[in-house]
């Protein structure tokens, strides 16, 4: 049924696994539409009472599959309407009568900590690098999520350059992510978190969701994301931007990383 993830169940939990793991899970239009079919697919289950989401292979999900298709044609507008879609797609997830826990291991940069900070519970491995875009291919997008969560200061101390990392364990004391721990203990740990969660009768864990989401809805919370939607499709029309996806196109992913690197763009 799916294509670019798993979808599994037992007892009371359902497991959803980015599967493209030799692109590190990059998260392409599909996997995005399918881990939220995935999803709502658990919602729906009366059965289900808790998801866990994580990454095949090495990677948990390293950001934006950057040469795929983009967020969609007919200019800015027709960008800027790819970029809402897809964040009422984090936003869906959000929004789920059913409680979301990210297991995050490896590598979880870019767009893959909006998947991570989106999902109710964020549990990482110690030593896992959490960064942002490794290329300045737009703004505002990502960096709305950790400045709801980490505030102002360092998120622009994560964002103004580009290609920021930090530990698993600095991103739980920065507050973007819940709790950490060694790399052999993260499948144990979620699975004893989880089991006491999927406990909790599935309409009281709705209700308890809803409840602290309302009080961020209330503070601003989805206009805060939305917000970005715009910013983001300006500074995709950008000469700078323009430049970069210019190089990556004619030499591809890794020489425009190089070339950046190197002051040669944009």
């Amino acid at each position: 049924m799916y294509e670019t993830i798993r979808y599994e169940t037992e007892g009371r939990v359902a497991t959803v696994t980015l599967n493209r793991p030799e692109k590190l899970n990059a998260i392409s239009g599909q996997m995005q539409t399918e881990l939220v079919a995935a999803l709502e697919e658990a919602e729906a289950d009366p059965g289900i009472h808790v998801a866990v989401v994580q990454g095949e292979g090495r990677a948990f999900c390293a950001g934006y599959d950057i040469t795929g298709s983009g967020t969609g044609g007919g200019g800015v507008t027709g960008d800027r309407d790819g970029l809402e879609k897809m964040m009422r797609n984090w936003l869906r997830i959000w929004d789920m009568r059913l409680a979301v826990v990210a297991k995050v291991h490896g590598y979880c940069l870019a767009g893959g900590t909006q998947l991570a900070t989106i999902c109710d519970i964020t549990f990482v491995s110690d030593e896992c690098r959490v960064g942002t875009p490794q290329l300045p291919l737009g703004a505002g997008y990502v960096a709305s999520s950790w400045t709801w969560l980490v505030g102002p200061k360092k998120a622009k101390e994560m964002f103004f350059p580009s290609g920021e990392m930090i530990s698993g364990t600095e991103a739980v004391e920065w507050g973007l992510f819940n709790r950490s721990f060694p790399a052999d203990q993260l499948d144990n740990a979620v699975d004893e978190y989880v089991a006491r969660v999927a406990r909790t009768p599935k309409e009281i864990i709705a209700l308890q969701k809803q409840s602290v989401n309302r009080i961020q809805e209330i503070q601003g919370f989805r206009e805060a994301m939305m917000q970005a939607v715009e910013v983001d499709a300006i500074a995709h029309a950008s000469k700078p931007v323009k430049v970069i996806n210019a190089h990556i196109r004619e030499f591809g992913l890794q020489d425009a990383l190089q070339a950046f690197q190197n002051g040669q763009i944009p």
